[in-house]
């Protein structure tokens, strides 16, 4: 590994574009730290950059082949994390949009019979959804969903790492919004 340190740049690059992982591990140990300060700073969230970074850095290996970095590898890192935040609050905005929607909607049909009954049948199937989940999807799933848990503390709950906690929530959301469909999937949130 000793030598990949004294590699350039465009050096570990080039050898990146082959597929070489001793040049990835290199480029991220370069530049992890600096990357995760400059995310940090820019949304004041620890467990979000990380985030942020992991995407970051995977979209990076996962498109070694075909990824173009022209300014350099640093530049490269700082545009993909500002155009993750941006994708982000983007989708931060749009899903608050459709809360106040949903909430509207609530609160103006408050009253009606039919809505009880509708949202207490979506309720049931919900459920119903969720206890058919596999067994650690659904404890993750719903740690996340009734407490005010983290990440962190579900992985430390069910002895689990982050990143499985957050892959069960991923695959658990996907398969609740397919079989529940985009509009039932809303009383989630």
């Amino acid at each position: 590994m000793l030598p990949y340190r004294t590699y350039s740049d465009q050096e570990l690059l080039a050898l990146l574009k082959q597929g070489d992982q001793y040049a990835y591990t290199e480029i991220y140990h370069r530049y992890e730290e600096v990357a995760y300060v400059f995310t940090y700073k820019r949304i004041g969230n620890k467990e979000d950059a990380r985030d942020i970074l992991h995407e970051v850095f995977l979209y990076l290996w996962e498109h070694h082949e075909q990824v173009v970095i022209i300014k350099g590898i640093l530049p490269f890192i700082f545009t993909a994390v500002k155009n993750r935040i941006l994708n982000r609050i983007k989708h931060q905005k749009v899903s608050a949009r459709y809360l106040d929607a949903f909430q509207n909607y609530l609160e103006f049909s408050e009253d009606s019979a039919d809505h009880l009954l509708r949202h207490n049948e979506l309720t049931t199937l919900i459920e119903k959804e969720i206890a058919a989940l596999p067994r650690k999807m659904r404890q993750v799933f719903e740690l996340s969903r009734k407490t005010e848990y983290s990440r962190k503390d579900i992985a430390a709950e069910l002895d689990l790492s982050e990143e499985t906690v957050k892959s069960h929530m991923h695959h658990a959301l996907k398969i609740l919004k397919s079989k529940l469909g985009s509009k039932s999937f809303l009383i989630f949130f």
